[in-house]
């Protein structure tokens, strides 16, 4: 897929050019095959593929829009937003969907699928009856054989019109599963505040293992997406972990700006049917020993792990003593289930500099020598908003509310259960911390890898806190076992000039863990 470059002056030159390209000639295209030669099947959506993981796809915009600081300041953004899973993406879920939600015809059902979807300028809360998870803009395509299928072509107004302003901070959230096939479409919707910039983006995917330079996103052995071009990026996801994307043109600046989010990858472990605890008979015939002399039950599939890192197959975890339920989750292919989980919550550390972006927006040089972050961010919310629960919403210059900072940081944990928090530092400037109060860190993998050593043996560890440089991330496990219902931690720096929101004390880098009867696996509500 070709993106075109489209001349004018400005972002409303490049719509007028948009509106008028014939249908041959359209830049604005989305991809997501409900088939491949790697998935030859079409799958259930609700019941992928048990063994070979299945097709996934996400249509994201690059442009520019608004979020709202911890001191409720307005604070302009270069940023990508959601195209396709706006229900999800509001609901701060990952906005990665199966081919049959994503390739939704735009033209059909009473969806608001146009400006300002999916927020309620009234209630400032997602529209009550918004399901559309499907590509902004997907509609039949008239010179299709036969006609009107839907085979990719878009109408540019419904880009237009959901994309414009509509940047999110942190950027879209991705999830996918080990042996996935993954289509994601960028498209350049332009930055309407900077009508003078004909900014390029792309999406690299940071320490991702993309076998193609192709996709990487990095410009100089890729290609970058121009003002009103689309391009499909294609990864196959091979190895579990939490990992980041961002934008690769200007780097410096365009992280600043706001264009970086998270992905992770789920293990296939999760797909795997997962047996009983060993019995002391099985421990008896079956025993499997282990650099750490644990002994394990072979799981549903009669195999254990086989190497260092349990790649080589998908063991159904059920160590002596570990009662792992049906439908539990990992966070690795672990072979043992000590990196199972009952809820999961991805935080983004970001920075930013109100200088920085105020300049952004306002057609003076930035000063990159200069910058210094004085806002800090968790999933782009600084203490207190860190703990309001469901999406914050900031109004635009279009008049519009939008989903500016979607994924809320509050921590619940049901008793006796585990979280997982996958945490990503995304900052430009600085090196961050984050301290555990009450509940000690279990550190599971360190920048999307399991902590084993190459003889095999567990390096995982306790900690109270963490530090993490720009671009790296970090797996870790909570532990409810012991506590009470109703009890409350806190999450946080311990670097005290980062518990600010720029001039204001008592903010920044700092949320809440509570520990709660019960637990939405998908809302995270607490019940007590």
């Amino acid at each position: 897929m070709v993106s075109t470059r489209i001349f004018g002056s400005g972002i409303a030159a490049a719509v007028l050019a948009l509106i008028a390209l014939p249908a041959a000639s359209q830049s604005f295209r989305v991809q997501c095959p409900s088939t491949t030669t790697t998935h030859p099947t079409t799958p259930n959506p609700t019941s992928p593929n048990p063994v070979g993981g299945s097709i996934k796809c996400q249509q994201i915009s690059g442009g520019d829009g608004f979020a709202t600081m911890g001191d409720g300041t307005q604070t302009y953004l270069f940023g990508f937003g959601p195209l396709s899973g706006l229900k999800d993406m509001a609901s701060g879920l990952p906005g990665t969907q199966q081919p049959a939600v994503f390739n939704a015809d735009n033209t059909i059902g009473a969806d608001p699928v146009f400006i300002g979807a999916p927020i309620d300028q009234g209630t400032q809360a997602i529209a009550t009856g918004y399901n559309f998870n499907g590509a902004i803009g997907l509609v039949p395509d008239p010179n299709s054989v036969p006609a009107n299928q839907l085979t990719g072509h878009v109408d540019p107004r419904l880009i237009m019109d959901v994309g414009v302003m509509n940047a999110n901070m942190p950027a879209p959230l991705m999830a996918i599963d080990e042996d996935d096939e993954f289509f994601l479409t960028l498209t350049n919707v332009g930055q309407v505040m900077r009508p003078d910039l004909f900014e390029q983006h792309t999406v690299h995917f940071h320490g991702y293992p993309n076998a193609s330079a192709f996709y990487d996103g990095v410009p100089d052995a890729s290609i970058a997406i121009n003002i009103g071009g689309s391009f499909t990026y294609y990864y196959l996801a091979p190895d579990a972990g939490t990992y980041f994307w961002h934008c690769h043109i200007s780097p410096p600046e365009h992280l600043q700006m706001g264009m970086v989010g998270q992905l992770y990858v789920r293990p296939r472990q999760n797909r795997v049917a997962q047996s009983a605890p060993a019995t002391a008979a099985q421990l008896r015939d079956n025993l499997v020993t282990n650099n750490s002399d644990a002994a394990k039950n072979p799981g549903a599939n009669g195999v254990t792990c086989s190497d260092i890192l349990c790649t080589g197959q998908t063991p159904a975890p059920a160590a002596t003593g570990v009662d792992v339920a049906a439908g539990t989750k990992f966070a690795y292919n672990d072979g043992d289930g000590s990196t199972r989980y009952d809820v999961e919550y991805p935080i983004q550390i970001h920075g930013f500099d109100p200088n920085f972006h105020f300049v952004g927006m306002t057609f003076n040089p930035e000063s990159f020598t200069d910058m210094k972050d004085k806002y800090f961010l968790l999933n782009g919310r600084s203490y207190p908003d860190t703990v309001k629960a469901g999406t914050m919403t900031t109004q635009s210059t279009d008049g519009t509310l939008h989903a500016s900072q979607p994924v809320p940081t509050i921590i619940n944990i049901p008793a006796g259960g585990r979280a997982l928090l996958r945490i990503a530092d995304l900052d430009v400037t600085e090196y961050q911390t984050l301290a555990s109060l009450g509940i000690p860190m279990h550190v599971i993998g360190l920048n999307a890898r399991l902590l084993r050593d190459m003889a095999g043996n567990d390096m995982t560890y306790q900690s109270n806190s963490i530090t993490l440089a720009g671009g790296e991330s970090i797996d870790v496990i909570l532990d409810a076992t012991g506590y009470s219902v109703g009890q409350k931690f806190y999450l946080y720096t311990p670097n005290l000039d980062h518990l600010s929101n720029d001039a204001e004390n008592f903010g920044g880098l700092m949320t809440e863990i509570n520990i709660c009867t019960t637990v939405n696996p998908t809302t995270k509500a607490c019940t007590i």
